[in-house]
């Protein structure tokens, strides 16, 4: 077999993975994480189908996962005087099994971090590809040089970036941002949901976060920067009703605040010589609900082309390329800002209202299992022999 070792950026949830399959074939896995240790918490993420659920069960972590899961739960909807509106059921916001983004990741890098390197605090600085591998500097690590190199570290990319072309040029903003809050409370209380025109906040239930949503247009921050984090989201928040004087202050309190765009990756192909990207850096963060999924589906897929191709990676990631791009459409079109947070008192009402006809929500949960499962996996014999 060719391509022996093999570089990936990101041990979130889609590094972690596909550092699970490869290094069970014989590869030698090194996983480089810009922050300095797993983040824990996080917000929640779901699988849902046939196909998140084969997966999961062939990587050994699905009653695991269910151990630790969070969802299940109705989310209120309430007005400025906490009075319910509207119940999202459990099964409409949880998927079928629903687990804390940093559970998950510790779960993945527990099953891989005897069989791999993983470097914390560190990042990639560039990438230079010759005809046998890839020459890598590091942020802070010596150079080094792999057969293949993955990016799977998150929507704003570095692997991306360096092997494909400046973020602007794939990345577009859809108008919202997102937020989530630990806030310091021990128990937030039941899980509810409160709207203004362009703005949501969400609090309670076993997640103990404070989840937020609110329109705006695309801002210039430093994504690193904690407090300024904290002043964008207070000045969106600002002269709300219900109870958001006081998240906001606990805002002003937390040192774990993070900010995102709601956005939209859009690619031709998710691989370029020996690079190739997936998760969030390849298929983007729509809030939609099907990041999770395709990032360990993603991951099962390329280990299993790589294998069917004997390590031809020109091959395998070619394979990679036509099922995912058909796989991930759900992405293009997919944008939770405007569900979560409407921009008028009539869209929030019309939203309320569909949560009440049993019919059309069934019909949408139909339609989201049957988009999580819209790709055939091969069993690739490889991968089977793990079990």
């Amino acid at each position: 077999m060719t391509n022996r070792t093999v570089l990936i950026s990101g041990a979130s949830i889609a590094g972690p993975a596909l550092a699970f399959w490869l290094s069970r074939q014989g590869y030698a896995v090194t996983v480089v994480e810009r922050s300095p240790e797993l983040r824990a918490g996080g917000q929640a993420v779901d699988f849902k189908g046939a196909t998140h659920r084969f997966v999961l069960e062939r990587m050994g972590v699905l009653d695991e996962i269910r151990r630790h899961q969070t969802g299940g739960l109705d989310q209120t909807i309430v007005d400025a005087e906490g009075r319910p509106l509207a119940v999202l059921p459990g099964e409409f916001t949880g998927g079928d099994v629903e687990i804390r983004r940093g559970d998950l990741a510790r779960i993945l890098y527990e099953r891989t971090e005897r069989d791999c390197e993983y470097v914390f605090g560190d990042s990639i600085a560039s990438l230079t590809e010759s005809a046998d591998g890839v020459d890598v500097t590091f942020e802070r690590g010596a150079p080094r040089r792999f057969d293949l190199v993955f990016g799977a570290d998150g929507i704003h990319s570095t692997v991306r970036r360096l092997a494909f072309g400046p973020e602007a040029g794939y990345v577009k903003h859809l108008g919202h941002y997102y937020a989530l809050v630990e806030t310091g409370e021990t128990d937030g209380g039941p899980a509810v949901m409160y709207n203004e025109p362009g703005r949501m906040a969400a609090t309670g239930g076993p997640k103990a976060n404070a989840f937020f949503v609110f329109a705006s247009p695309e801002l210039r921050y430093d994504r690193y920067d904690l407090e300024q984090q904290k002043e964008i989201l207070t000045t969106a928040f600002d002269g709300g009703g219900w109870r958001l004087p006081e998240l906001m202050e606990m805002v002003k309190r937390s040192d774990d605040v993070y900010l995102d765009a709601i956005a939209r990756v859009t690619m031709d192909g998710y691989s370029t010589g020996r690079v190739a990207l997936l998760g969030d850096a390849a298929y983007g963060n729509t809030l939609a609900g099907f990041g999770s999924g395709l990032a360990v589906v993603a991951a099962y897929v390329i280990a299993g082309e790589l294998a069917a191709a004997n390590g031809d990676h020109g091959l395998a990631f070619r394979r990679y390329d036509e099922k995912f791009l058909r796989y991930a459409k759900v992405t293009r079109n997919a944008n939770a800002g405007p569900f979560l947070a409407p921009p008028t008192n009539l869209r929030i009402k019309l939203r309320d209202q569909m949560f009440r006809r049993r019919l059309l929500l069934r019909s949408m949960l139909w339609m989201t299992d049957r988009l999580a499962t819209d790709i055939t996996l091969d069993e690739y014999p490889a991968l089977a022999r793990l079990d």
